[in-house]
């Protein structure tokens, strides 16, 4: 029997240092769910928030040892629609940047609209995140 070789996936990391104890715990799993689907993480960029991030993952798009990025971020409802502006700008240039680059990028952001409790409850984004990026690399 054939035994093909398959090069590990390497992921890139946007990680948003707001609610970062949220983002920490969403981080680790995320780490932990790579190391499980046999992917290597071998860049991890810190960005001040969700808003942020469209300018580090241009750089890790554009990185060559780099197959996909994965974001890691999450936005919390505010008193006003903040939260929503900050995702929806967010969320449209990542997607704007994979179409780009044609490389895997990843939505591990929850929100807008949630509380702290639901933002705690919705680590597993991070999660997922990592999933799509591995399943994207090996069917493109």
């Amino acid at each position: 029997m054939e035994q093909k070789n398959e090069a590990h996936i390497r992921l890139g990391f946007v990680v948003a240092e707001f609610n970062r104890d949220i983002t920490y715990q969403m981080e680790i799993l995320a780490k932990e769910h790579a190391a499980f689907l046999d992917a290597d993480v071998v860049k991890t960029i810190l960005v001040p928030g969700v808003f942020d991030m469209p300018l580090a993952v241009k750089s890790l798009a554009t990185d060559d040892e780099v197959d996909a990025v994965v974001t890691i971020g999450c936005v919390i409802e505010g008193a006003t629609a903040h939260d929503e502006i900050v995702a929806q700008h967010a969320t449209r240039k990542i997607v704007d940047l994979a179409l780009e680059h044609n490389k895997p990028i990843t939505l591990g952001i929850s929100g807008p609209r949630m509380s702290r409790l639901e933002a705690h409850e919705r680590v597993d984004y991070a999660k997922r995140a990592v999933e799509a990026a591995v399943k994207l690399c090996k069917r493109l």
